[in-house]
C-alpha cells in the first residue's frame, strides 16, 4: 500500500501563490507592453522602430507558459494593438468600400494569425529547435498573410512591411522578396531575440533567462540570425547608392484640391468651375512641370461630355509643355469605368486607362489593359486601389515602365499608409510613384522609395500641390522576374517546422527541469524497494 500523499504546508502554498502571482504579473506586463507597441508601430500613422519590438515580449513569454495561455496572451496583445483602427474599419462610409466581414478579418483574422504564429515558435522552442523557431515563426505569420492575399479580391499588405515604408534602407529588400520580405525581416528580429533567450518549457516559473536550452545552441541562432538582417540591410545599404535608370530626369507635379471632391460632372456649372479651377492651378505651375497627376474620379463625364473636360486640359497641356493625368468616372455605351485620363502634353489624342481592381458593390466595370503615357518618359498608368494587388504594377515593370502616375482617393487618415503601399509597389519593381490622392497624402518617390516630396490636403485651403525632379527608375528588378517566390519558401519553412514539431516529443515539464538542475513540476514521491522514500 502506497504512503498518503504529504499534506501541503502553509510555506507551499504560500509559494504556490507566489508563483501564481508572478505568472499574472508577468502576463499582465506582456500583454500591456506588446498591445501598445502594436498601436504605436503598426497602423495608420505608425512609428517604425516600434515595429520590431511588438512581437517580442509575446514570443518571450510563450515557452514560458502553457500553450493555451500563450495563444490567448498574442490574440488579446494583437486584438488590443489594432484598437485604434476600429472605428477607420468598422464606420460605414461611402469613401471607404471596405465590407463589414473583411473588416472583421482584418482584426479578427490578424488576431487569430499572430496567435498561431506564436504557437508554432513555441511548439519548436520547446522541443530545443531554437534556430528553426527563429525562422518559422516570421515565415508563419508570412505564410497566412499571403494566403490572405490570394483569397481577398481587395489584396493585401502587411501592416509590419506598411510600418517601415519611409524606413529606405529596410525597404529595399522588397525589390528581391517583395514586401513579404520587410514582413518578415521586422517580425524576424523578435522571433531571434526570443529564441536567443528561450528557456523551454517551464510553466511552474517565469526566469527570463532560464538555462534551459544550451548556450552553443542559443549562439548558433543568434549568429544565423544575425547573419540574415547583416545580409538583408547591407543590401538596402547598397542599393541605395546605385544609379538611377535610363533617362533624363523630369520635373513632375501632382495636384489635388482641398476638401475633396468626387465624379464631379463636367457638363453642369459645378464641373466647369473645378475643370477651370484645375487649369488655372496648373497653368501656375513654375515652368519646366512635364507631368501633372489629379486625383482619382476628379471628373465625371459621358462620351458627349468629355470634350468639356479634354478641351481645357488640353489647352494648357500645350501651353505649358505638360501632360496630365487626371482621375474620370467615364461613362460608355459599355459601362461606366473608373479611369485615368492621360493627355500628352502637345495636346494630342488622350489616351484612356480603366482601373483594374474594382472594389466590391462598385458599379464599375473593371480594365484589362495596360496604358502607357504618349512620350519618352514611360510613365504607366494607375488608378488608387491597384497597388493593393501584384497586378498591373509587376506588368508594368516587365513592360519597360519608369514611372506609375496614380490618381487616388484616400480619407485624411489613411492618406499616409495608401500612399506608402503605393511606394512599396514602387521599390518591388523599380518604379518612381507620382500619388495624388484627393483627400489624403499627395506623394513623389523615386524608384529606390527615397520621399522626394509630398503634401497633405487637409493642410490647405484651396490645392495642395507637390512636386519634384524625378529620375526614372531602374526597372524590372528580381522580385519582378521571381515573383512571390519567398512567400512560397515561408510556406515551406513553415511545414517543415510542422513535421518536426509532429515527429518531435516535447520533454515533460518535471523531467524535462530535473535534466537541467531546474524547478519543474513536483513529481509524486515513489517508494524504494526497501519501503524508504527516494
Amino acid at each position: 500500500m502506497g504512503l498518503p500523499a504529504e499534506p501541503r504546508t502553509a510555506a507551499s502554498r504560500a509559494a504556490g501563490g507566489t508563483d501564481r502571482a508572478r505568472r499574472a504579473v508577468a502576463v499582465a506586463a506582456v500583454l500591456v507592453c506588446s498591445a501598445s507597441s502594436f498601436s504605436i508601430g503598426t497602423g495608420l500613422s505608425p512609428v517604425p522602430a516600434v515595429a520590431w519590438l511588438a512581437p517580442l515580449t509575446v514570443l518571450l513569454l510563450a515557452p514560458r507558459v502553457t500553450a493555451g495561455w500563450s495563444a490567448a496572451v498574442a490574440f488579446a496583445a494583437y486584438l488590443a494593438g489594432t484598437a485604434g483602427n476600429w472605428d477607420y474599419l468598422l464606420r460605414p462610409r461611402p469613401s471607404l468600400a471596405i465590407p463589414l466581414p473583411a473588416a472583421l478579418s482584418i482584426i479578427v483574422g490578424g488576431s487569430a494569425l499572430f496567435a498561431l504564429t506564436t504557437l508554432l515558435f513555441r511548439a519548436l522552442v520547446v522541443r530545443g529547435l531554437v534556430t528553426l523557431a527563429a525562422f518559422a515563426a516570421p515565415a508563419a505569420w508570412v505564410s497566412g498573410l499571403y494566403l490572405a492575399s490570394l483569397a481577398s479580391p481587395s489584396g493585401v499588405l502587411g501592416p509590419l512591411a506598411t510600418s517601415q515604408a519611409d524606413v529606405t534602407t529596410v525597404v529595399q529588400i522588397a525589390s528581391v522578396t517583395g514586401a513579404w520580405g520587410v514582413e518578415y525581416l521586422v517580425l524576424f528580429a523578435s522571433s531571434a531575440l526570443a529564441a536567443l533567450f528561450a528557456p523551454g518549457w517551464t510553466p511552474s516559473a517565469v526566469a527570463l533567462f532560464a538555462p534551459r536550452v544550451p548556450w552553443a545552441v542559443r549562439l548558433r541562432a543568434g549568429a544565423a540570425a544575425a547573419g540574415v538582417l547583416a545580409l538583408a540591410l547591407g543590401y538596402g545599404v547598397l542599393r541605395l547608392q546605385g544609379a538611377p535608370g535610363t533617362g533624363s530626369p523630369q520635373d513632375v507635379a501632382v495636384v489635388a484640391r482641398a476638401g475633396g471632391h468626387w465624379g464631379v460632372d463636367v457638363s453642369t456649372r459645378e464641373g466647369e468651375s473645378l475643370v477651370r479651377a484645375y487649369a488655372d492651378r496648373i497653368a501656375a505651375l513654375p515652368a519646366g512641370v512635364r507631368l501633372v497627376v489629379l486625383p482619382e474620379a476628379a471628373f465625371a463625364a459621358d462620351d458627349a461630355s468629355l470634350a468639356s473636360l479634354v478641351g481645357p486640359m488640353a489647352r494648357v497641356a500645350r501651353s505649358k509643355g505638360t501632360a496630365i493625368v487626371a482621375g474620370l468616372l467615364h461613362t460608355t455605351a459599355e459601362g461606366r469605368y473608373n479611369s485615368a485620363l492621360a493627355i500628352p502634353a502637345d495636346g494630342g489624342a488622350p489616351v484612356e486607362y480603366h482601373k483594374w481592381n474594382v472594389g466590391p458593390g462598385e458599379a464599375l466595370r473593371p480594365g484589362h489593359d495596360l496604358v502607357f503615357l504618349p512620350g519618352g518618359f514611360r510613365a504607366a498608368l494607375e488608378v488608387c486601389a491597384d497597388v493593393n494587388v501584384p497586378a498591373p504594377t509587376r506588368d508594368y515593370a516587365a513592360a519597360g515602365a519608369a514611372l506609375l502616375a496614380v490618381p487616388a482617393s484616400d480619407e485624411d487618415v489613411d492618406g499616409w499608409q495608401h500612399s506608402r503601399t503605393a511606394l512599396l509597389r514602387g521599390v518591388e519593381h523599380g518604379l518612381a510613384t507620382a500619388w495624388s490622392g484627393q483627400r489624403g497624402t499627395l506623394m513623389i518617390a523615386d524608384g529606390r522609395g527615397r520621399v522626394l516630396a509630398e503634401d497633405v490636403t487637409a493642410r490647405r485651403r484651396d490645392f495642395a500641390v507637390a512636386s519634384a525632379r524625378v529620375a526614372p527608375g531602374p526597372g524590372a528588378t528580381l522580385y519582378t522576374r521571381l515573383g512571390d517566390a519567398f512567400a512560397w519558401l515561408c510556406l515551406v519553412i513553415v511545414l517543415t517546422g510542422l513535421v518536426l514539431v509532429r515527429r518531435t516529443r516535447a520533454p515533460r515539464p518535471g523531467r524535462a527541469a530535473a535534466a537541467v538542475g531546474m524547478p519543474g513540476r513536483r513529481e509524486a514521491a515513489r517508494p524504494a524497494p526497501n519501503g524508504a522514500m527516494e
